[in-house]
Order: structure tokens, then C-alpha cells, then sequence
């Protein structure tokens, strides 16, 4: 098949399917700014919005749902970036709160019991614990996202190590960390 610029979305992604892989890049031609400023506009993070724009790429690659009867592609890609980009928000949202609720980086108040102090001492030993049975790639990441406050883009332009190995290392150690601490952090 020929790949033409006149050709429509729809005919862009059936040429995609049957292996024209120049009709992803034409439609990324199309639409790859709109869709990278939209992810900006809701994550707030330049390194962040290009993942999502990939990411939402790479769906529309491998499950293109897009019906051209039910809307144009523009909206397609927009609901789809929209809708992943609050994804993403939630989970780094919650990442936070499991770890701020693991690590419990709150001070117990002057008035608490004295219970309570030895409860928290007990509960910060079994995170430090945990943390130390963590790999050290994982353990760092997730100091460094916890303690010091820095993105997952921060943190790989630090180490010099790909967004994606630091979100894994990051995912994987939250996961752990849960694993270990499940019958010690309430």
C-alpha cells in the first residue's frame, strides 16, 4: 500500500496493521504535539509528559480501538491522554501515601501516650529493616523519591539511568516493601 499525507486516521491504522509501520509515524506527525501538550498541561513535568505521549502512542499501536464513527482521532487521543495522564497522577498520589503510612515520617505529638512512642520506634525499626533487605538500586530510588523529594525524572537524570529502569526499580520496591512489612505496619 501506498502511504499517502491525504489518507485518513482510519486509513492510516488499518495501513499500520498491515505492517506499514510509516502510518504510525505519519499519524504521530499529526497529532504527537497535541497530544505531548495536553500530558504536560496535566502532569506538570516535561521528562512525564513525553513518557505519556509515547505510552499513548504505543496503545493506539497495539490495541487501535479508535472507531472513526464514534469521533475524530483528535478526541480519541485527547480522552486517552487525559484519562492516563489522571492515571499516573493517582498512582504517584498513592505510591506516597503507602510510603508516608510505611515509613510513618510523621512526629508523634508531645502529648502522645507512651505506647504510642514505642509503637512508632517499633514500626520505623521494621521499615528500616525492610528497606535493608530491599536491592540497592531499589533502596536508593525510593530514598531518594521519599526523603528527598524527587521525581522519578530527577532522580534518573541523577544516576544517569533511563525513566523507565528508575520506575521500575521504584515499583518493584514499593511492592516488596509491602510484602515485608505486612504483618508489622498496620
Amino acid at each position: 500500500m501506498l502511504l499517502s499525507l491525504a489518507m485518513t486516521d482510519s486509513e492510516l491504522l488499518l495501513a499500520w496493521q498491515a505492517g506499514d509501520r510509516r502510518a504510525l509515524g505519519t499519524l504521530y506527525d499529526r497529532y504527537g504535539e497535541l497530544v505531548y501538550r495536553l500530558a504536560y498541561r496535566v502532569l506538570q513535568n516535561a521528562s512525564d509528559a513525553e513518557d505519556l505521549t509515547q505510552e499513548v502512542f504505543m496503545t493506539l499501536s497495539q490495541k487501535a480501538d479508535f472507531n472513526s464513527k464514534r469521533g475524530k482521532m483528535s478526541t480519541f487521543l485527547m480522552v486517552l491522554t487525559r484519562s492516563r495522564g489522571i492515571d499516573r497522577l493517582r498512582r504517584q498520589r498513592t505510591q506516597q501515601q503507602s510510603w508516608r503510612k510505611l515509613t510513618h515520617s510523621y512526629e508523634p505529638q508531645s502529648q502522645s501516650l507512651p505506647m504510642e512512642h514505642a509503637s512508632l520506634r517499633e514500626r520505623s525499626h521494621y521499615v528500616q529493616q525492610a528497606l535493608q533487605q530491599l536491592a540497592p538500586q531499589q533502596r536508593q530510588v525510593l530514598e531518594m523519591a521519599y526523603f528527598d523529594g524527587l521525581s522519578q525524572s530527577e532522580i534518573a537524570q541523577k544516576l544517569d539511568i533511563p525513566l523507565g529502569t528508575i520506575k521500575s526499580w521504584s515499583r518493584n520496591g514499593l511492592i516488596q516493601l509491602r510484602q515485608l512489612l505486612k504483618d508489622h505496619v498496620g
